[in-house]
This record gives structure tokens, sequence and C-alpha cells, in this order.
């Protein structure tokens, strides 16, 4: 049985502080450090000419920037630190620079598309294909064939997934947009391709593929190992309901703070507009108000699962192998979150 997003949204704000739905505008401080850590790499492979695995280690850093600035992005763009307007998008889009996203297209792609109709099929468009969809689309049942469950393969996916995504979304969103929209989100993508274009070719292709190709798979797999588990463990639904639909992963405190509290990912689908700040407050209660409906786990565990199972749902509460025809359950549906076992 569902729960309507509103009963826990009802439930909650009588508990909570009002300043704790109010735009926190200090967190855009962050900003400072992670641009700065990216900057001083970029400059140092740039221009100091160590050896390839010396520049390697600094991609690697510059990558780590790349996404904690990435999930500061997400969190703007909700309007969770500087409320809505200019503002919101202009800092949304330094954050997204790296991944070269236009904010106008985040904001209808994962605050409206995405929240709005979370782990439903047909409206969510980031919610996973069924079996049904495999067998009409070719492109599907490619890439199936080059990531088939238990594949290493599964891994390499992530360094992609978010941009190859992203670029999907831009295709199938730009036609349907008005036409001020379009202009405007071409634009907004077309400024960072630009400006990293420009790097690459002022600095050296060279050096390119340190401070940029390299960074850019890590951000994309840092950011996709929490956007892959919060949701593809989890039933498709009918309606709205952010408890049966998300998971919330555990990780060290560090990550907690460099990442935004992105690994509170059930918290924020009930309010995704509250700063990253308070939810941990969000957790405590969730925890103590529907023990029986809040799914967490660590993110190691989480990822062991999204490899164990296949990604095709084969209706809303199971999974299917296309090629084995093996079936496994969805959280809260019979699948074991120790282990993944096909069922019976």
């Amino acid at each position: 049985m569902q729960i309507s997003h509103r009963v826990y949204v009802q439930e909650l704000r009588r508990r909570l502080p009002a300043r704790y739905f109010q735009p926190v505008p200090h967190r855009l401080l962050w900003i400072m450090p992670y641009a700065a850590v990216a900057a001083a790499g970029i400059a140092l492979i740039a221009v100091a000419r160590f050896p390839w695995y010396v520049d390697a280690a600094i991609g690697i850093v510059i990558g780590c920037a790349f996404g904690s600035l990435g999930f500061l992005g997400h969190e703007i763009l909700h309007g969770a630190v500087v409320g809505k307007g200019v503002a919101r998008d202009v800092l949304g889009g330094i954050c997204l620079l790296p991944h070269a996203i236009a904010p106008l297209l985040w904001r209808q792609w994962h605050n409206a598309g995405h929240h709005g109709h979370t782990q439903i099929q047909g409206q969510d468009p980031d919610a996973y294909s069924t079996l049904e969809q495999y067998h009409e689309r070719r492109a599907l049942q490619i890439l199936h064939r080059l990531v088939p469950t238990r594949s290493l393969r599964f891994f390499a996916l992530l360094t992609v997934w978010l941009n190859l995504h992203a670029a999907l979304v831009l295709v199938n969103t730009l036609p349907r947009m008005p036409r001020r929209q379009r202009i405007r989100v071409a634009v907004e993508t077309g400024l960072p391709v630009v400006f990293w274009v420009g790097m690459g070719a002022w600095l050296g292709w060279g050096s390119f593929v340190f401070f940029y190709v390299l960074p850019l798979f890590l951000s994309n797999f840092i950011v996709m190992s929490y956007i892959a588990t919060n949701h593809l463990l989890n039933p498709l639904l009918e309606d709205d309901d952010p408890l049966a639909g998300s998971l919330t992963v555990s990780v060290p405190k560090v990550l907690d703070i460099i990442h935004s509290n992105f690994s509170h990912h059930t918290e924020h689908h009930v309010f995704p507009a509250m700063s990253a700040k308070y939810a941990p407050h969000v957790k405590r209660l969730l925890r103590e108000l529907w023990p029986d409906r809040y799914h967490e786990m660590p993110l190691w565990r989480a990822m062991g699962l999204l490899w164990k199972t296949p990604r095709l749902y084969l209706d809303n509460i199971r999974l299917i192998d296309p090629r084995s025809g093996r079936r496994y359950g969805v959280l809260g549906h019979g699948l074991d979150p120790r282990r993944a076992t096909p069922l019976p």
C-alpha cells in the first residue's frame, strides 16, 4: 500500500521548525573551496609539466571537486540556497559547468519531471525501463548486451551515465519547448561546451585529458553512484510515495559534508526545496514515524545489489534479467538488502 506524499509532508511539518523551510544562503560559500581546488588542479596540470601519473592523481582531485560542485548545484537549483530567480540559475549553472547541463533543462527535467512523478513509469524521466520497452527499443537491447547483469562494465557505465542521460533528455525535450526556452537551453548548454573546448585549445589537448576528461569520468561515477542507488532498487509506483520510491544510503560523515548530504535521498524527496543542512533531522523523524517503510543501507551494499540484480522491470515490483529470465524483488517486495537472490 502506498502513502501519499502529502501525508508525509503534513505530519512532518507539524514537527519541524519553520526555519527549516527557508533558503540557507551561507551554503553558497562551499562554491569557493570546490572551485579553488578545481582551478588550482587545472593550473598545476597545465603549467607544472608533471609526469602523467602525477597529472592523473591531480585529475582525480579535480574530479572530486567537480562532483561536489554538482551536488551543491543540485541543492541551489531546488531553491534551497538562494530561493528562486536569476541568482539561482546563474549559481547553479556555475556548479553544473563541468557537466555542461543547462540550469533550465535541469529544473524541468529533474525538479518538475523527476520529483513530480518519481518512479512513475512514462512520467518520471529517470525511471528505468520495462521488459516491454526493452523488446520495443533496439538501443536498450544493445545496452543490455554490452552491460549484462553482474558485469564489471556496469561500473564503467557509471563514468558516463549522467552526461549520456542528460544528452538524451536534451534531445527529447528541446523540440517540445517553446522557442524562447529552446534558445535559452541551447545557450546554457553551449556556453560550457565552448568554455571547455577553449580551455583545451589554450592549455593543450594532452593536458585536457587530465584536467577535464578524467575528472569528468570520475565526477560522473561519484554522482551516479548515488543517483543509481537512489531509486533503481525501488518499485515502480502509481502515485508519488517518497518512502516507497527512494533509498537513503549511509556514507562516512566527511562525504556527507562535501556531498551536500546527497545520501539523504528519501528525505530530499519528501522536502525537495529544503536545504540539505536539515536532512539529518528529517531522517530522524522518518525513522521514528515510518520505520517499516523507510529504506536505508550503506552505499557500498546498495552498489553491490545494483551489480547483482537486473535493471529491467517485469512489473512494478519485480526486476527481470532478459537473458536468463531470472526474476528479483525490489525493496519492500522481496529484495533482501543483505544479498540478492532470484525469486522462486
